[in-house]
This record gives structure tokens, C-alpha cells and sequence, in this order.
């Protein structure tokens, strides 16, 4: 449950480490996936690296149980080891083929609605599925292939963000959540190609959110108001991005990854390498955006780093994601206007 202690990382640095995934992955003949280069991003490749999502989501069970423990050194020199625990904030799948829709059968109960998919391969555009929260007010808006054709860096026509199989955001009180692996269960009854899809399925477009709670330190540490912050932490989903993330992540993080994933094995590798072991090959998930709530001090901001410069550009590249695709999410504007309350 405890992620690396390494003495020469700042507590932002040891915080990205131990939220960031590492899931078994699998190889496939680009030849056998030739649809993904028809979005305008050659592999370049033979082969294309893959996991599946119900990896994915094995990653979080122990943190969703008991919390993910990152190492963190306070202004007194104390150690304490913080905890916390993984929230689904938002999630949008859009699949480069059409996926075979759910039962076709509507539930309504303890404030949630759900509904089955529709599927038009006729249509000129994608249609969207309704927002399946805790709450029944709009808090996001649909993607729209014909919006933002027009805008910097929004999706253009010809890089349609295809079949939109899920579209899912939290706007419920944090009191009233369910960690992430309950609610992908819950998900999963009426879109079960949640525990089936591949991330070479997905296309750029795919990507989750995930807001992270401090849930208790060990030792204990009283009126440490920066133990507090949470974090909002953005992750692709689709592997056309991966060797994107790869390029990032040498030039942002700079440093080993390491990730506490399936039974709190650890995992060290140099970043932007693939990660390999005994029986297969490893992938890390980075978050390639980041938000925060009631950070305040140096804890996890260290001056003397680039902490401050990293963290800003995480943020950037959150909000610039989120408006390239014209999406509201309740999550992250909460988080930016009461960021240091």
C-alpha cells in the first residue's frame, strides 16, 4: 500500500509516483490494428503495446480499500507515510468501432439514472449518451464533432474522437462518493465493455479523471493543514497517446516511476522506458494533467525544485485538454476556484 521513500524526490514527486499505474501489457501486430493510424498518427512501429482496461482497474483496488501511501517529509524534518484514496471524477471512452450496445433497459434508483448505448453507423456525427451521476443536473457538456472545428487545438473533422460508449462525471459531494473500483463496478452493469476493452480500442479522445481524498497519515499529525490537499489527476486511456506520454514524460518528470500495483508490488523503471518482468511487459499510466484543492505551504510545493513549474504545467495541460474537447468538468472547477481554501 506504501510507494517508494526515495530521499532525493520532493512529496509531489513521490505523489505522482504512487498514483501513477502500472498494468501488465500485451503486444499486437500494427497490421492487426491499422484502423488507429487512420487518425493521423503513425505508429512507426511493428508493434503497438497494449493493456486492457479491467487491468487497468485492478491497479486501483487495493487503493480503493486502503488507500495509496505516499512518503512525505514535512518542514519539521518528520516523515509520515499520507493516504489516499481514489475517486472516479470523470470518465469518456470513445471507441474507433462501434461497440456492441448493453442490455437495452433503463434503472432509476438511490439518484442514479443509467441507460443503455445507441449506435449509429449511418450517422454524419456521434451521438452522446446521457450523463450517468449521482445527480441529475448537467455537469459536463457533449462532445460535438461539428463544434470547435474552428478553435486552436480543438478536435477537427477529420480527427473525429469516434464512438462514444461512456461519458460519466461525478458532481456529487465527496462525502457521498464510492471509491473508483465500486463505482467502475457499478458502471459496468449497464457498459460491461468497461472490463473488455484494450486501449488500442480507444481512441485519442479516451481519458479518465480521478480525484484522490487524504484519508489518514501514519503516525498521526495534528493542525498539518497542507496533509489535507487533494489532487485531480488526468490519464489517456488509449494507446495512441502512449508514445506521446513517453515523450513527456522524460522531459516533464525527469525521474524513475515507481507504482504500488496488484498485491502492493513495486515497480521501478526509467521514464519513458517500457517496463518488463517475468511473464509479460509493464505500462505506467502518468497523469499527463493535474489540479489541486487546499494546497497550502511548501509540503508539496518544494522552492528549491521545479515543483512549482511542473504543477503548473500539469494544470495547463488539464484545462487545455478539457477545452479542446469544449468539456465542463465539475471536478476541476471547484478544485481551480477554491484551489487554496
Amino acid at each position: 500500500m506504501s510507494c517508494c521513500f526515495g530521499s532525493s524526490l520532493t512529496n509531489f514527486e513521490r505523489f505522482l509516483q504512487c498514483i501513477t499505474p502500472v498494468v501488465p501489457s500485451k503486444n499486437v501486430s500494427q497490421s492487426c490494428i491499422s484502423d488507429l493510424n487512420t487518425r493521423g498518427q503513425p505508429l512507426g512501429k511493428d508493434t503497438v503495446e497494449y493493456f486492457t482496461l479491467k487491468d487497468l482497474w485492478d491497479c486501483y483496488k487495493e487503493w480503493s480499500a486502503f488507500g495509496a501511501g505516499t512518503n512525505v517529509m514535512l518542514e519539521s524534518g518528520e516523515s509520515v507515510m499520507q493516504f489516499f484514496v481514489p475517486y472516479l471524477s470523470s470518465i469518456h471512452i470513445y471507441s474507433d468501432k462501434p461497440v456492441a450496445p448493453s442490455r437495452n433497459r433503463r434503472e432509476e434508483g438511490d439518484g442514479v439514472e443509467l441507460e443503455s448505448d445507441t449506435w449509429s453507423d449511418d450517422s454524419g456525427s456521434d451521438n452522446s449518451s446521457p450523463s450517468l451521476s449521482n445527480n441529475s443536473s448537467k455537469s459536463w457538456d457533449a462532445v460535438s464533432e461539428d463544434s470547435n472545428c474552428d478553435q486552436d487545438g480543438s478536435w477537427s473533422r477529420k480527427n473525429r474522437p469516434g464512438y462514444l460508449y461512456l461519458q460519466y462525471t461525478e458532481v456529487s459531494s465527496p462525502y457521498q462518493r464510492v471509491p473508483l473500483v465500486q463505482k467502475i463496478d457499478e458502471l459496468a452493469r449497464t457498459h460491461p465493455a468497461l472490463m473488455t476493452l484494450r486501449s488500442i480500442d480507444l481512441s485519442p479522445a479516451s481519458w479518465m479523471a480521478v480525484a484522490w481524498y487524504p484519508i489518514y497519515s501514519i503516525p498521526s499529525v495534528k493542525n498539518e493543514k497542507d496533509l489535507e490537499t487533494c489532487f485531480l489527476t488526468y490519464h489517456t486511456l488509449s494507446s495512441s497517446f502512449q508514445d506521446n506520454m513517453e515523450e513527456y514524460q522524460d522531459i516533464e518528470l525527469g525521474k524513475c516511476m515507481c507504482c504500488c500495483c496488484g498485491g502492493g508490488a513495486q515497480k521501478k523503471e526509467p521514464v519513458g522506458e517500457k517496463l518488463t518482468g517475468g511473464g509479460g511487459g509493464w505500462m505506467s499510466v502518468p497523469p499527463f494533467g493535474v489540479a489541486t484543492y487546499k494546497m497550502q505551504g511548501d509540503i508539496w510545493v518544494n522552492p528549491e525544485s521545479w515543483d512549482s513549474e511542473r504543477l503548473t504545467f500539469l494544470y495547463g495541460a488539464a484545462d487545455s485538454w478539457l477545452k479542446q474537447l469544449n468539456l465542463y468538468h465539475h471536478d476541476f472547477n471547484f478544485f481551480t476556484f477554491h484551489s487554496a481554501l
